[in-house]
């Protein structure tokens, strides 16, 4: 499994799977067309590494448990800080998530 490194606004880098990464539809564009990023590296300068990091933690979130929608009880709710919400909004808006 490959994988892809976000790189925040104060140049963190966070390693995700190439997977779960195309659950975003903006990561996918980024990934797989004309304008493919060099060396699985996405510079994302419009995030902080905080909310990056949940936005990473959502998608292998998601992609854990996106078959098992039919059985609710097993899936764990995903936290959100409330303090994070409104910045995790538009990332999701942005990402396409």
């Amino acid at each position: 499994m490959s994988t892809v490194r976000l790189i925040s606004n104060d140049n963190t880098e966070i390693e995700i799977s190439r997977e779960a990464a195309s659950i975003s539809s903006t990561l996918k564009s980024m990934l797989e067309g004309p304008f493919k990023e060099s060396d699985g590296r996405i510079e994302l300068p419009t995030f902080d590494s905080k909310v990056l990091q949940k936005v990473v933690e959502y998608l292998e979130y998601n992609l854990q448990y996106h078959d098992a929608a039919d059985d609710i009880e097993d899936i764990p709710e995903f936290e959100i800080p409330t303090e994070m919400a409104l910045e995790l909004l538009l990332a999701a808006d942005y990402l396409g998530i």
